[in-house]
C-alpha cells in the first residue's frame, strides 16, 4: 500500500474550516484520524489522503483547493529538504537531494531531473505511482504548488519555470494557473512537472534572508524550546536521515556552533555525535519494523541508507538478526496472562537470524 506522511496534509483543516467545511467529517469520511494531521512521524494511505483533498473540494466547492493548500504549506511541508538544500551547491544539487525526499516523504511520488532535446531546457518530472492516482487531480496540484514554493525558496521568490505540465483537464480558467504558477500551463499531459531553463539548473542558490528564516523557522518547529543540546540534535537527526545528508558540520552550523564545539558538548552529555546518529537510527528501526507493516526498501530510505544490505548489518548488530527476522519474530511473542496490557517491543529473541 502506497503511503505518505501526515504532514501532506498540513494546515488543512485550518483551510476546510475557512471554506465553510468541517474538517473532522471529511477526514473520518477518508478514514484519516484528525491527530494524525500535520504529522511528520505519521504514514497515511496515499488513497486516503487523496481522498480527504478531493472531498475538501468537492464540499467546499473549490476547485483549486490543491494549490490553495500548497500556499498554505511553507518549510514544514518540505521537511528535512529545507535544511539540506541549504548545503548544496546549485539548484541541480538541492533538486537531487529534493529527489531523495521525495522517495521517503512517500513512496509513491518521485522526482527526476530530464534533458530534452532542446539543451537549453530540462524537464522536473514528477512521476506518481499510487493506485488510481489519475483520480487525484487535487493531491497533483497540491504537489506542483509546493514544488514551485521549493523552486522560489532555491532560486528567489519571483521565480517563474518556462511552463508547468498539468497531467489532467483545467480545473479552473487558464488564466488562473498562469497568475498562481506565473508560466503557460500544458494540460492533459504526458506527466506532471516544469519545464526549466537548463542555466537555471547550474545557478548557485539564493542565498536570501527569507529562505534562512524559513529554515531557522523549521528547526524551531522541530525541537523543543528548552530541551538539551543532545535532544535537539536528535530532533535534527530524525528529520535529515531520509536525505542522506546527516553530517556533523550541517547540524552544527544550523545550531550555530563550531563543530568542534557541538562535538565537545555532546561529549559533555556522555555521547557522541556518531553514537547519537546511531541511536536514533536505531529508535526509528525498532519503531517502523514493530509497530508498522513498512517495507524494508522504505525503511532503508528512511534511514538514509543508500542499499538495503546496510539495513540488514544494522538489524544484525542492534537486534542480533535480520528485519524480517526481527518483525517477525516479535509478531509472533503474545502478551503474558499475567500482564495483558504488556508491550511487545524489544522482546524478539536475538537467536534469529536472517540475510535479508
Amino acid at each position: 500500500m502506497s503511503v505518505v506522511r501526515g504532514i501532506a496534509l498540513s494546515n488543512y483543516p485550518r483551510l476546510v474550516r475557512e471554506l465553510g467545511g468541517d474538517p473532522a467529517e471529511l477526514l473520518r469520511d477518508a478514514g484519516i484520524r484528525l491527530q494524525d494531521v500535520g504529522k511528520y512521524d505519521v504514514f497515511l494511505a496515499f488513497g486516503r489522503a487523496g481522498a480527504a483533498i478531493e472531498s475538501a473540494a468537492i464540499a467546499t466547492a473549490t476547485p483549486d483547493f490543491g494549490r490553495r493548500l500548497a500556499q498554505r504549506q511553507g518549510i514544514e511541508i518540505l521537511g528535512p529538504v529545507g535544511v539540506a538544500a541549504r548545503t548544496a551547491a546549485t539548484v541541480a544539487d538541492a533538486l537531487s537531494i529534493f529527489e531523495t525526499f521525495l522517495a521517503a516523504y512517500s513512496p509513491a511520488i518521485s522526482a527526476v531531473i530530464k534533458p530534452l532535446d532542446n539543451r537549453a531546457r530540462s524537464f522536473f518530472e514528477l512521476s506518481f505511482t499510487a493506485e488510481g492516482v489519475r483520480h487525484f487531480a487535487q493531491s497533483i496540484e497540491l504537489t506542483l504548488g509546493v514544488t514551485l514554493g521549493v523552486l522560489r525558496l532555491l532560486i528567489g521568490a519571483g521565480y517563474t519555470p518556462v511552463n508547468v505540465h498539468v497531467p489532467h483537464a483545467a480545473l479552473t480558467t487558464e488564466d488562473d494557473y498562469r497568475t498562481y504558477f506565473g508560466c503557460p500551463a500544458r494540460f492533459s499531459a504526458a506527466t506532471a512537472g516544469f519545464t526549466l531553463l537548463s542555466a537555471d539548473l547550474s545557478r548557485p542558490l539564493n542565498d536570501d534572508q527569507l529562505a534562512h528564516e524559513s529554515v531557522v523557522r523549521y528547526l524551531t518547529m522541530i525541537t523543543e524550546r528548552d530541551a538539551s543540546i543532545g535532544q535537539s540534535v536528535r530532533t535534527m537527526v530524525r528529520q535529515l536521515l531520509p536525505t542522506g545528508t546527516v553530517t556533523l558540520p550541517l547540524i552544527a552550523a544550523q545550531l550555530n556552533l563550531h563543530p568542534k564545539t557541538l562535538q565537545r558538548r555532546l561529549s559533555d552529555d556522555d555521547t557522541t555525535f556518531e553514537g547519537l546518529v546511531d541511536e536514533v537510527r536505531r529508535t526509528t528501526a525498532e519503531h517502523y519494523l514493530l509497530d508498522t507493516t513498512m517495507t524494508l526498501s522504505h525503511l532503508t530510505r528512511e534511514l538514509g541508507y543508500a542499499e538495503q544490505s546496510v539495513l540488514t548489518r544494522s538489524c544484525r548488530r542492534w537486534f542480533g538478526t535480520g528485519p524480517a527476522s526481527y518483525r517477525r519474530a516479535a509478531s509472533a511473542v503474545t502478551p503474558s496472562p499475567a500482564h495483558p496490557g504488556l508491550e511487545r517491543r524489544g522482546s524478539a529473541p536475538r537467536s534469529v537470524q536472517d540475510s535479508r
